[in-house]
């Protein structure tokens, strides 16, 4: 999808104040709802992603299943808002032995597990919004010992609500990062930025 399209700096997928966020997604929706609200704390519109079960309601990128995103930066960043439910994503990645790796993160796991081809690990989320920094180059080679080639796929699973997720080349600081990028806080709730995993 992307492999064509030069890429460095920063590469948004979804963006929930855009007149289509979810041009290039799929959405599957069993007992939940897929909507864009408009979210008191940033006053701004949020893509809210809420279901009975993690596992049913969903979207994933790109749209078709045979197609794949082909993007090579390595830091993936979703500024997603903690609903207090179940919340989980999925990243399909491809590295340099021509394997596919997924690897999951979830706010219900409480260990990692490294499979063959699959890895899943738990995550933290503070109240409110949060920024989740996943550098894929990094964790394909602690759970692989082999170097990451692309992204192929991602999904993010109920239940949340979503601002941006864009991938970078590399992790940026808060003042490092394009006013378009950052997350608009109320000031009297500054957050610190959270690096994947807590």
């Amino acid at each position: 999808m992307f492999n064509n399209t030069f890429q460095s700096g920063f590469l948004s997928i979804l963006y929930s104040v855009g007149s289509k966020p979810l041009q290039i997604w799929d959405k599957k929706v069993r007992n939940g709802h897929i909507k864009r609200i408009m979210d008191d704390d940033i006053h701004s519109l949020a893509l809210e992603v809420e279901g009975a079960n993690v596992s049913t309601t969903y979207i994933t990128c790109p749209a078709g299943p045979k197609m794949t995103l082909g993007i090579k930066l390595p830091v993936l960043v979703m500024i997603v808002k903690n609903l207090k439910k179940y919340f989980t994503f999925e990243v399909q990645v491809l590295d340099d032995k021509n394997n596919r790796r997924r690897f999951r993160a979830s706010t219900y796991q409480s260990t990692t597990r490294v499979k063959t081809f699959f890895c899943t690990m738990p995550m933290r989320l503070d109240d409110g919004w949060n920024q989740i920094q996943f550098n894929l180059q990094d964790f394909t080679r602690r759970a692989y010992g082999t170097n990451y080639i692309q992204t192929l796929r991602m999904q993010i699973h109920a239940n949340c609500r979503i601002r941006r997720v864009y991938f970078s080349d590399r992790m940026y600081s808060d003042d490092e990062l394009p006013a378009e990028f950052k997350l608009y806080r109320p000031a009297q709730n500054p957050k610190e930025k959270k690096t994947f995993p807590s």
